[in-house]
């Protein structure tokens, strides 16, 4: 049985007091409690935008290697079914003003059908593609992977049946959650594979990259130079983005990401 569309008004009256159950997690029976509840099985890649990557600097790149979005463009056009929310659930519960509400998330495979057809509309796989680039245009970062969270609140499983791809915006994105939730769960949300993002020498410490930008508060400035935590860092790429000095890098390491990254998506979400 479908959600009823009342959990979206409750949604929008308690999305506010996530940290405090974010903070919970650290507490160990009810942390495992949350854990198994929401977060059970996840695997979730933040995919940085296209541009920031330098494709014939970083790595040493195959011919005709895939731009990030490819990932996201790879399971649209292997899904035999395609699901677009009317709204971001983030979005239009934090009363966003700097990005737009429509424009929701995607969701990929058979379980979608079991979305109450008051939250979104069935959509091809073309349609999907241009609600994706859409968000991309917009400057929101898509987020991909298993859900469990999601496979909860939509009650559409199994969750195996049902990839999540989140078009996220800094300000109003749930998994700003992470600096604050048990570490244990906030590792099953990742950057890309050989991924990294480094500050250079042409830093000056002017701070653009501090504010409000990264998902995970990730970057602050010390003594006059940003600095990266990179276990806390997702890779999504914004400060690089933002960097009125191009002073911060995304780098890959690994020519063969794109397919690592499907293959390891894969094995969590069928959505063929």
């Amino acid at each position: 049985m479908a959600t009823p569309y009342w959990i979206k008004y409750l949604i929008n009256k308690t999305f506010s007091q996530r940290f405090f159950w974010a903070r919970l997690t650290n507490y160990p029976i009810i942390g495992k409690m949350i854990d198994y509840a929401l977060f059970d099985g996840d695997d979730i890649f933040y995919l940085p935008k296209d541009k920031t990557i330098p494709i014939n600097e970083a790595v040493d790149q195959p011919e005709g290697m895939m731009a990030p979005s490819q990932i996201v463009d790879h399971f649209i056009k292997q899904a035999n079914y395609h699901w677009i929310m009317d709204f971001c659930i983030c979005r239009d519960s934090a009363h966003c003003k700097d990005y737009p509400i429509e424009l929701g998330c995607i969701f990929l495979g058979e379980a979608a059908k079991g979305i109450n057809p008051r939250f979104g509309h069935r959509a091809t796989a073309e349609e999907t593609l241009i609600h994706a680039q859409k968000c991309r245009d917009a400057g929101l970062v898509h987020l991909i992977g298993k859900n469990k969270l999601d496979t909860v609140w939509l009650n559409a499983g199994p969750g195996e049946k049902l990839m999540t791809i989140c078009n996220c915006c800094p300000c109003c994105c749930l998994w700003k959650i992470l600096p604050v939730i048990d570490p244990k769960i906030s590792a099953k949300i990742n950057r890309l594979p050989g991924l990294t993002v480094q500050v250079t020498d042409q830093c000056i410490g002017c701070g653009e990259c501090t504010k409000d930008v990264c998902f995970v508060d990730a970057i602050h400035v010390e003594e006059k130079q940003a600095v990266i935590d990179q276990d806390l860092c997702k890779g999504c790429g914004r400060c690089v983005t933002v960097c009125p000095n191009k002073a911060i890098e995304i780098t890959l390491q690994d020519p063969a990401y794109i397919s690592r990254s499907i293959k390891q998506l894969e094995n969590v979400v069928d959505v063929t």
